[in-house]
Formats: structure tokens, C-alpha cells, sequence
């Protein structure tokens, strides 16, 4: 681990349309890796660097990032910690935040989802892999790589059933919008497979977080495999658990 540095300002002034991002990382030679590429990409603006999870939050609030890549492994305030402290702050849009790791089966790789996360991404990952997921969250309401985040969320020992009070209700198309929101599609993808408006969607989406108590749509996705709501299927990227776990049709 490195020492951190003092807290950098602004490094340039974010053109307009641009997705503006928050490098944190505690080593110094990743955070220039990582400026540097994204920096190189179109419509990518790294706006500050952060050498550990206090100056990650500070700077977040200072600079107002549309996403802060955020190493999980840090000294002081860690990656999940900060990760959780974002999604709680009383910030009028709070960053979205993608972790960048070591290894795709890292613990705190679920725990910093579990903690608001939209997804993660590699640090040996190739370099537009790293723009794509940055752009992804920024841009779009899809689940980051929901293959990826299904694949971490199953390695997990099966969580102890929960009692029928604690599972909240979902009707039948809450859950039916669920699956697909587990598959990675977007809003307007949802809308298209079910014939139905977008704005119908984002009601139930907006109704699933509210139950769930999740944060963004990835949360919701680990929290709907820990309540079995949603479950792995034979043949299927996810499988839909019946009316045991809670399930109202209406």
C-alpha cells in the first residue's frame, strides 16, 4: 500500500456532454494507468484522483462525478465503506460507482455491490472493457454485466431462508420485470419485450427498488437472489422463484 497523497484538485474543467469521472485507487501508478485511458477515450473526462476512500468521499463532493471507479482495497475508508457512505450522502445525484479489482470472485467485490455498486470491472480488463463500463453506468439503466454479477452472487453459499414477514410482495409482473432487469436489459428494452410504455416500466422498477430497499437496479438484482426471488435456471440466465417467496398476482 502506498501513502496516501494529499488530496488533488480539479485537474481539467469537464467538457460539456462529457461523463465525468473520479479515479480512486491507493496506488499512484494505477490511478495514472487509469486517467490516462480513460482520458484517451471519447466523451470520457477523469476530473480528479483520489488515493483512498476519505479523499474519494471528499472529492465526490467537491467535483460531483457522474461515476467514480473505485479500487475496493484501500487504506483508511476502503472502497465499500466510501461506496456505501456515497450512496447515503445527502448529494442531490450521488455518483454512480463501478469497482475496480484484482480478482473477479473478491469478497469485497460483493460486498461493495451489496453496498450500492453498479458493477465492476477488471484492473487487467482491456482498456475500452474499462471505458464501456463506465459509459454504461453513467448512460444507461442496465445492470452492469449481469452474467458477471450472477456468476459472484451464486459462488456464495446459499443464504438462510428468510421468514415470509421479511420477504416483501411482489406482484406477478413486479417479479416477471424483475427477471429481465436481472438479465442486464434496460428500461426501454423491458418495455419493448412486455408491449407495454416505458413509463409503465419505470413505475415498477421504481416500485421494486422501493420494496427491495435497494439502491440501483444491480442491488436489487443480488438482493431479489438473497430473498429467492430470483434463482439460477437450467437454460435460463435466471429463474423466476413462485408465489413461496411472496409473489402476489394481481
Amino acid at each position: 500500500m502506498t501513502t496516501p497523497t494529499p488530496m488533488p484538485m480539479p485537474m481539467t474543467m469537464p467538457t460539456t456532454g462529457d461523463v465525468t469521472v473520479l479515479v480512486a485507487d491507493d496506488e499512484e501508478l494505477t490511478r495514472t494507468g487509469l486517467r490516462t485511458l480513460l482520458s484517451a477515450r471519447p466523451g470520457l473526462d477523469v476530473i480528479g484522483e483520489a488515493a483512498d476512500g476519505d479523499q474519494a468521499l471528499a472529492l465526490a463532493a467537491e467535483l460531483r462525478p457522474d461515476v467514480v471507479l473505485m479500487d475496493v482495497r484501500m487504506p483508511g475508508i476502503d472502497g465499500i465503506e466510501a461506496t456505501r457512505r456515497l450512496q447515503a450522502a445527502a448529494l442531490p445525484e450521488p455518483p454512480k460507482v463501478v469497482v475496480i479489482t484484482t480478482f473477479e470472485n473478491d469478497e469485497y467485490v460483493y460486498d461493495a455491490l451489496r453496498a450500492g455498486a453498479s458493477g465492476f470491472v477488471l484492473k487487467r480488463a482491456p482498456s475500452e472493457q474499462i471505458a464501456h463500463a463506465v459509459r454504461l453506468v453513467a448512460t444507461t439503466d442496465s445492470v452492469l454485466f449481469p452474467d458477471a454479477v450472477r456468476r459472484l452472487v451464486a459462488a456464495r453459499p446459499a443464504p438462510p431462508p428468510r421468514p415470509a414477514r421479511g420477504v416483501p410482495a411482489l406482484t406477478s409482473r413486479e417479479v416477471e420485470i424483475l427477471r429481465l432487469v436481472a438479465t442486464g436489459l434496460s428500461n426501454p428494452d423491458i418495455a419493448g419485450r412486455l408491449v407495454v410504455s416505458l413509463e409503465t416500466v419505470k413505475t415498477h422498477v421504481s416500485n421494486l427498488l422501493a420494496k427491495l430497499g435497494a439502491r440501483n437496479r444491480t442491488q436489487a438484482v443480488i438482493l431479489a437472489y438473497e430473498c429467492g426471488f430470483v434463482v439460477p435456471g437450467a437454460g435460463n440466465p435466471v429463474g423466476v422463484a413462485g408465489n413461496a417467496v411472496g409473489v402476489t398476482a394481481y
